[in-house]
């Protein structure tokens, strides 16, 4: 805990899905144990945003940036190259092409391009205007917004979008910050947390059961474009003598307030 808040820093969270019997699945993966946020704890791939994602020439690179803000247009490239860091999952088309990269076309790219942008030596406007890309940006539907809690040592302002997974990448952890991945029911997701075989922090267990809402990965999409995103900033309140983080009303999560405990 820290004194006086810290500003959160920007950051893009990904809800891939993919069509499941009887539902959805989402990709997560699980947070290696030595990092200092969230260590240990099943997570959507997601992280901090770089200068770089705000690079004004990607806005020519990116199908349906036209329906977004600088600002806007900034998380959604961070999730797109978060995605691709963490999970070799690249939401992006050839150039003047309708569809996704295909595995084939992918298989190169991240052979060329995956630790160059986790290692910082490259970003992602070098990478789709070597590639002659387009990012996916028009696929991204946002689903939530969290602020870290004020307490909290390290902060973030973070965006979640969802996006139908291509059908024919396969989505893998890198083996650094992520030490495990599985494709999992949003339901089965929350009984392993439930169980004690699973660690959740709190936006992404409040996530997860928005999501388990919905019976296909259309249906979640359709919902979170109707959604009125609130942005969601936990704060601690005592209930009945027991320290609670809560979050608004309004905020459009049925639990409204949950017992403080390690990790948020």
């Amino acid at each position: 805990m820290t004194d006086s808040p810290v500003l959160p820093r920007p950051a893009t969270t990904v809800l891939l899905l993919r069509p499941a019997p009887g539902g959805v699945e989402v990709f997560m993966v699980v947070r290696n144990h030595a990092i200092d946020f969230c260590s240990g704890a099943l997570v959507f791939p997601g992280g901090k945003q770089e200068q770089a994602d705000s690079n004004p020439a990607l806005r020519a690179r990116c199908s349906g940036a036209e329906q977004c803000s600088d600002e806007e247009l900034g998380f959604r490239i961070a999730g797109i190259r978060e995605a691709f860091e963490e999970c070799g999952v690249l939401l992006a088309r050839r150039r003047g092409e309708s569809e996704l990269l295909s595995a084939a076309q992918l298989a190169p790219i991240v052979e060329r391009w995956r630790q160059r942008l986790d290692s910082d030596t490259a970003d992602i406007a070098e990478l789709v205007e070597a590639e002659d890309l387009e990012l996916a940006v028009d696929l991204m539907v946002p689903f939530a917004h969290w602020i870290t809690p004020e307490f909290m040592a390290k902060r973030f302002d973070t965006w979640f979008f969802a996006a139908m997974a291509p059908a024919d990448q396969l989505a893998l952890h890198d083996g650094s910050e992520a030490v495990d991945s599985l494709w999992i029911s949003p339901t089965a997701a929350l009984a392993e947390a439930q169980a004690g075989r699973r660690t959740l922090v709190l936006a992404t267990e409040q996530n997860l059961r928005l999501l388990s809402q919905a019976d296909s990965v259309e249906r979640a999409l359709q919902d979170a474009r109707a959604r009125q995103i609130v942005s969601v900033q936990p704060w601690v309140e005592e209930i009945g003598g027991v320290r609670h983080l809560r979050i608004r009303e309004d905020a459009g999560y049925a639990m409204k307030a949950v017992p403080l405990r390690a990790g948020i």
